[in-house]
């Protein structure tokens, strides 16, 4: 970009959020929890105070979009620091909210710092990596890159808030895109296959399975020993790795069975099939099924939509604001969201794909990274394919914490890519 030129902002993604936006804001009105309806303003009912959240993000904005575009990067570990320090806090002045401590009072509101910790956390990985000399093949580096990632969730867990912790596991997409080989995906593919292949099948048949698996990957490998480019295989790697698989499926027993709270075991029961519970701690979802099946085609009116005005899904509002969709919308307005969704995903990776400056792509591929996750989990929470979690839905549920930490972690990569042909280290 030439010296005097103005900015070129992504007009694209900016009118999907603000779609998002809107949806979100009028599908909270429809779900709020009040005998009658004021204006969308009022700021004693829910919708108002999402109302007032939003023109605090649009400030936000403003300043996010004013800031000189290398301030990103050059207080990137400040801000890294300063988020850990926020979730450290908690633990001495957090404030109990259904059973975790994942808010600081301020006066009448609360302030969730994780939902901020996600974008200090992008820009401290992406500063990282955008160092010279620095690989993630380098086992060192790649340490460090992990530790990164790590410290936030874990200080995250003990809150506990195990669903914004997941969330961290999103920045595979960026250190993928970096030159993290897909074996780790593979890992963790096999991992989570393993430890519900143990709530499912007998732990006597997943041990056969496994032995079975490795002894024909074995015995493939051996059909290769012919071409000189490839390692001969060692038959002890193959032990090892059986050995491996066969520990970790006894410790996910244990750790499913005496770490995890029942109410986490009973969910992931509920969405396995194991349990059938309804009017328990399936409640939830089996509302939130029922009022998007009573949604139809185009929706319902809200004197119609009896599920969501009559308050029978839990917390609508918040983590299961896509049932209120559903419902109110119908099929047409859910695929209408998902949509946008995705091709705010879509269009994320493209303009980080276009980056002239390290920084900024890998930044943008975390952003992708942490909206597909939140989308993905939050959906198949609502739809009972996947266990509740608590990940809110971006730009669409309730509260002030997540609609502003999405913003700004949207708003940065915009400025960033805004100034992409002359921001160079």
């Amino acid at each position: 970009m030439a010296i005097g030129d103005k900015p070129k902002y992504d007009i694209a993604s900016i009118g999907i959020y603000l779609s998002l936006v809107i949806i979100g804001l009028l599908s909270i009105y429809s779900a709020a929890p009040v005998e009658k309806y004021t204006t969308i303003t009022d700021i004693n009912q829910v919708y108002g105070k999402q109302f007032l959240f939003i023109g605090v993000c649009a400030v936000l904005i403003i300043v996010i979009l004013a800031v000189e575009v290398k301030f990103y990067e050059r207080f990137a570990g400040l801000i890294y620091i300063v988020s850990l320090l926020s979730l450290v806090g908690l633990f001495l002045f957090g404030k109990e909210v259904n059973g975790a401590i994942s808010w600081y009072p301020i006066g009448s509101f609360t302030f969730q710092p994780s939902e901020f910790a996600k974008f200090a956390t992008a820009l401290a990985v992406a500063k990282f990596l955008s160092q010279l000399n620095v690989s993630l093949k380098n086992v060192r580096d790649f340490m460090i890159v992990a530790g990164i990632i790590a410290l936030p969730a874990l200080l995250i867990v003990p809150q506990p808030d195990p669903g914004s912790a997941l969330v961290y596991s999103a920045f595979f997409f960026a250190l993928h895109r970096e030159g993290l080989s897909l074996w780790y995906l593979s890992l963790g593919v096999i991992a989570l296959g393993l430890f519900l292949g143990t709530l499912i099948i007998n732990i006597g048949w997943i041990i056969l399975i496994i032995i079975v698996v490795i002894s024909i990957m074995y015995l493939l490998s051996r059909k290769r020993k012919h071409n000189k480019r490839l390692p001969k295989p060692r038959v002890y790697l193959y032990v090892i790795a059986a050995i491996i698989c066969i520990a970790y499926t006894f410790s996910s027993s244990y750790i499913f069975n005496n770490l995890l709270e029942d109410r986490h075991r009973n969910r992931i029961d509920i969405v396995l099939g194991r349990v059938q519970d309804d009017r328990g701690i399936g409640y939830n979802i089996n509302q939130s099924m029922i009022a998007i099946g009573n949604g139809g085609w185009t929706g319902k009116s809200l004197d119609e939509a009896t599920q969501t005005r009559g308050g029978y899904v839990p917390e609508q509002h918040t983590d299961f604001i896509f049932s209120a969709i559903g419902e109110v919308s119908g099929l047409v307005g859910t695929l209408a969201t998902i949509l946008l969704f995705m091709f705010l995903i879509y269009r994320i990776i493209i303009m980080a794909e276009r980056q002239r400056n390290q920084f900024a792509r890998i930044y943008g591929y975390g952003v992708a990274g942490i909206f597909f996750l939140h989308f993905f989990v939050n959906v198949g929470m609502v739809i009972g394919l996947l266990p509740t979690v608590g990940i809110p839905l971006p730009f669409m549920s309730y509260g002030g914490s997540g609609l502003m930490g999405f913003t700004i972690l949207l708003f940065i990569f915009i400025k960033l890519d805004a100034h992409r042909m002359s921001y160079e280290h």
